[in-house]
């Protein structure tokens, strides 16, 4: 099994309390307008990991970061390897797991499997981003979008702590841009 992955950040401050890993998975069929990831909507794009080598990936890094981030694209376009992925992360640490989906929470309850993610997840963020609806406060993107807290690992207040961004630049000079309220270019 595999994932189609986008890109990964291995420690980030902007998508969710403490220092994350996160994972941007690549595909989205919902391909929401005015959505900050479209180079992430292509189903072919991206790279195969395996869940197995992104999870060792994470918990080496367990003592560093707080918790684990899945984004995209739209992650739940990929549920199994989710599920696997997650799996991994609970049996081996005790890292939390915020997941993000353009999904409405009755359309995650109801798709197969959603069961098995709940139970792997601390908090997720459902709904499809509406750009007249822009709020970009608290990781939530527009005001139609739902928190759900699964566990007392969170709450509120923690998710409106987060950074509404962060800006990194890598040795080489690249750019990595992230957050809920991303600087925006004034092209």
């Amino acid at each position: 099994m595999y994932l189609r992955v986008h890109s990964t950040m291995s420690q980030s401050r902007a998508n969710g309390p403490g220092i994350r890993y996160v994972v941007w998975l690549q595909g989205c069929s919902l391909a929401c307008e005015g959505c900050f990831n479209p180079d992430t909507h292509d189903p072919l794009g991206g790279y195969l990991v395996t869940p197995e080598s992104t999870a060792a990936e994470m918990l080496a890094l367990n003592g560093r970061i707080q918790g684990v981030t899945i984004s995209g694209g739209e992650p739940l376009e990929q549920m199994d390897g989710i599920i696997e992925l997650l799996g991994r992360i609970r049996d081996s640490s005790t890292l939390s797991v915020i997941v993000f989906t353009g999904h409405t929470w009755e359309d995650v309850c109801a798709m197969p499997r959603s069961n098995e993610l709940v139970a792997l997840t601390d908090v997720l963020i459902a709904g499809r981003y509406v750009a007249t609806r822009r709020v970009a406060q608290g990781l939530v993107g527009s005001s139609n979008k739902t928190v759900h807290f699964l566990t007392n690992c969170y709450s509120q207040a923690d998710l409106d702590g987060v950074p509404g961004a962060e800006v990194l630049v890598s040795r080489d000079g690249e750019i990595t841009i992230s957050g809920i309220h991303p600087p925006r270019s004034s092209k």
